[in-house]
């Protein structure tokens, strides 16, 4: 993609550094004046409602019109040739008056607020060669009169609302017409058969749009080497003899249409064999279509840069002829049905940056070969059934950047040899079986910034002290495994830490004064371990926002100020020797009935008629006093669209009230059918007891549902979404571009005036949101997220909406496991 947008630059920029020589097609229009091309401009100007970078304030009466801003002038010809408009912020319509420019070449209004609909009186404009309307407010279709823009070349109008059909009148003379972009609107209809008519067209995104049918075999008349119909309607098998025809194609994204592989979607070999023809191609992408078959032996095209076939049902194993992608950069296969073999041969893909296999069937242990790839800077295998130990020629791929190993079935100890990759950036290795001490060696990890995931393992041994050479990381999980011996008081050399979590564990002692050296943390989880001792008064001086420190053996009075100023009694449960405010005993009592529990019900001693002694647990479930969702959404209708809630608590609502987000402090891997004890509050109401372990993808689809409804406002069975359009894949078809678009807009206006420090928690917010609701929706139930994993990124919102900053989001579409962020 950005090489289409650097493409698109250069040709704007061509067309600029010749339109001052483009003399001989308009020459016969002399006997216009500036003085008229001028008022055009006055009148354009007043049809403006906000300047806020004051971009037209000379355009005056008084000022020569070449001396406008923006404007570009043709002195030899005496008229106006260029407006170059572009990110000026600027409000209003564009004026029909433009249309008297009749010698115009250039009109650029990139990136403004321009509304309503595209004046048909720009079909005038016969010499126009560029016209550029991307990024604004425009609506209404593309007007069937422009077919007189016979000399345009460039007409780019991608993020706007326009709809309808594309008019095939537009192209029944496009003769010169190179690129076309019309991505994110709203089109609807085929691709009109017309556009053969453009033998010039060398790109054409139509990208998260509404088109139906087939790709139209008349853009086989054309020299296409750009085609990115992403995010559309289309259907019909991979166009094999459309792909035949156009042997100069470089980049061909078909990506989440309802296309299907030949042989009722049970074979990819015959698209593929047509790619021969194409020696150029460099990128293909066919993500989310689930397109069926294995991979084709016939993938071997040299100058394939990126191949993406995520999110489909490709399945069997890798096949060598792989190692013949011999310049492939990226190659993305998460989300399939593979669970075969990776071959050797991978070891032969020198160029490959970016590697990733997760969400998929593998039940082999990783290949060796994988540490040859030197210039590998990205590897996920995570959800996989990868087992055996890790390899330590992993440790050889010295551009490693980003290694996810985590939910797998990997055993042994963490390699020494792995944690002398100094570059590593990102670590995941959660959710494995691994054993053993933490080696010494994670003091090299001196460029791990974002986080380090050790969590849900069987490491053992005492808290390496080596962890305190990890100055830049920002967020530390050891959760759920067995170590011991105590917390360090050298951790506060972590200067950059903002969430520590290393609750689940054996570890003992007291918690050091050192911790208030922290002035970045944020989170502190020390939750379910052995420490004793007093709370440190130093937590109270720093910027904390979550804090757990149940069920530990911590004595005295909880200290005041700070964040125990704002907890509650739940991060103090299980620590029956502390008194204080938060803990709802102001003084400690001096006899006690009550067991100790590790759940949130509480344990009392009963005694019997007949004398004998028993435990009896009580568990108290809150009355939902709001009521349902759907009263919440729509109290003023039964059936269409109310006003509802207009600020944002509908969100804290989700992340809070469902209590689904106690499940990450308390449901432990293997924890078996003592888990449900544990989830607290309404979790056990809403899931149904020990049911819920065993219906592990149907109700989280469910759940998807319910977070998609709160953020759009919109029913599924709205009428809306009618024949393939449903609202996962309304929703998820805006997910890469204008998510405001989907977004209900009582939550936008509620944000409109709040800080920037608020609105930038809203668009995290919805964010991680919408993408959860997708992941949770996905057709096929075995690529869902678990609701445990549902839970742990609820819990992260939960503390994020709390001010906990260190609840970072590092997944998405692509990444199945701990995603990326803006690195």
């Amino acid at each position: 993609m950005a090489f289409i947008r650097l493409f698109f630059i250069l040709l704007l920029l061509h067309l600029v550094s010749v339109s001052g020589n483009s003399d001989a097609a308009y020459h016969h229009h002399l006997h216009h004046s500036l003085l008229k091309d001028k008022a055009a401009l006055l009148a354009f100007k007043k049809s403006i409602l906000v300047d806020p970078k004051s971009t037209l304030a000379n355009w005056e009466e008084a000022v020569p019109v070449c001396n406008f801003t923006g404007v570009t002038c043709d002195k030899r010809h005496h008229r106006v040739a260029q407006i170059d408009l572009s990110s000026s912020g600027l409000v209003g319509k564009i004026s029909p008056f433009l249309s008297n420019l009749t010698g115009l070449l250039l009109l650029n209004l990139y990136e403004n607020h321009f509304f309503g609909t595209i004046p048909p009186e720009i079909s005038s404009l016969r010499h126009l060669h560029t016209l550029v309307l991307n990024r604004n407010n425009l609506n209404g279709p593309v007007p069937d009169s422009f077919a007189p823009l016979t000399n345009l070349t460039v007409f780019a109008a991608m993020e706007n609302n326009l709809t309808g059909p594309m008019p095939p009148s537009f192209f029944s003379n496009c003769t010169h017409l190179v690129f076309i972009d019309l991505s994110f609107n709203f089109f609807r209809g085929q691709i009109p058969e017309e556009i053969g008519n453009c033998p010039s067209l060398r790109t054409l995104n139509l990208y998260n749009n509404q088109f139906t049918g087939q790709l139209p075999v008349s853009l086989t008349n054309t020299t296409l080497f750009n085609l990115d119909v992403e995010y559309n309607l289309l259907s019909g098998e991979l166009p094999s003899d459309f792909v035949r025809k156009l042997p100069k194609l470089l980049f061909l994204h078909l990506s989440y249409n309802n296309m299907t592989s030949h042989d009722n979607n049970t074979n990819l070999d015959p698209f593929f064999a047509t790619l021969g023809n194409c020696t150029d191609l460099r990128e293909l992408e066919l993500a989310g279509m689930g397109l069926g078959g294995r991979l084709p032996s016939s993938n071997g095209h040299p100058s394939l840069r990126r191949l993406e076939l995520q999110e489909n049902h490709i399945f069997g194993s890798i096949p060598p002829e792989i190692g013949n992608l011999s310049n492939i950069t990226t190659l993305n296969l998460t989300s399939n049905f593979l669970n075969g073999t990776i071959p050797e041969e991978v070891s032969l893909l020198l160029m490959l940056e970016q590697l990733f296999l997760s969400r998929n069937f593998f039940s082999i242990r990783i290949p060796v070969a994988l540490g040859k790839l030197p210039h590998l800077g990205l590897l996920d295998l995570s959800n996989n059934k990868f087992s055996g130990e890790i390899p330590a020629s992993l440790g050889d791929i010295v551009a490693l950047r980003i290694l996810f190993l985590n939910n797998n079935l990997l055993s042994g100890t963490i390699p020494p040899k792995l944690l002398k990759c100094k570059n590593l950036y990102l670590l995941d290795l959660s959710h494995n079986k691994l054993t053993g001490r933490i080696p010494p060696e994670i003091a090299e990890l001196r460029e791990i910034r974002r986080f380090i995931k050790l969590s849900h393992n069987l490491l053992e041994g005492p808290l390496p002290i080596e962890l305190s050479k990890l100055e830049n990381v920002e967020e530390m999980d050891l959760s759920s495994n067995k170590l011991s011996g105590n917390i360090f008081p050298q951790i506060s050399s972590c200067i950059a830490v903002k969430m520590i979590n290393f609750s689940h564990n054996s570890l003992e002692g007291q918690l050091s004064d050192s911790l208030g050296e922290l002035r970045n943390l944020q989170s502190l989880d020390v939750s379910n371990n052995n420490i004793a001792g007093k709370i440190p008064m130093s937590l109270s001086k720093i910027n904390l926002t979550f804090l757990n420190l149940s069920f530990n053996n911590f004595e005295g009075m909880i200290p005041s100020g700070g964040i125990f100023n704002s907890t509650t009694n739940m991060s103090f449960l299980g620590n029956p020797r502390l008194c204080g405010a938060a803990s709802s005993r102001p003084i400690c009592p001096k006899k006690k009935h009550r067991f100790r529990s590790r759940s949130y019900g509480r344990v009392y001693r009963g005694v019997l008629q007949d004398g004998t002694s028993i435990a009896v647990k009580a568990l108290v479930l809150p009355f939902m006093a709001n009521g349902s969702l759907d009263s919440r959404l729509y109290p003023h209708s039964e059936s269409g669209l109310g006003s509802g809630s207009s600020d944002l608590s509908l969100l804290q609502t989700l992340v809070s009230d469902f209590g689904i987000a106690r499940l990450v402090m308390t449901v432990e891997a293997g924890s078996g059918s003592g888990a449900i004890e544990n989830m607290g509050n309404s979790t056990a109401n809403m899931l149904s007891g020990t049911t819920w372990l065993n219906c592990t993808r149907g109700d989280v689809y469910s759940f998807g549902v319910v977070v998609l409804v709160m953020v759009t406002r919109k029913r599924p069975t709205d009428d809306m979404f009618v024949g393939d359009l449903s609202l996962h894949r309304w929703v998820k078809s805006h997910y890469h571009g204008r998510v405001e678009k989907v977004v209900d807009s009582s939550l936008i206006r509620a944000s409109r005036d709040k800080s920037p420090e608020v609105k930038r928690m809203w668009e995290v917010a919805i964010g991680e949101l919408i993408e959860l609701g997708i992941l949770c929706t996905q057709e096929t139930p075995s690529t869902r997220p678990t609701m445990l994993d549902a839970a742990d990124d609820l819990d992260r919102l939960k503390r994020y909406l709390s001010g906990d900053t260190t609840a970072t989001f590092f997944s998405s579409l692509g990444i199945s496991s701990s995603t990326l962020g803006d690195n």
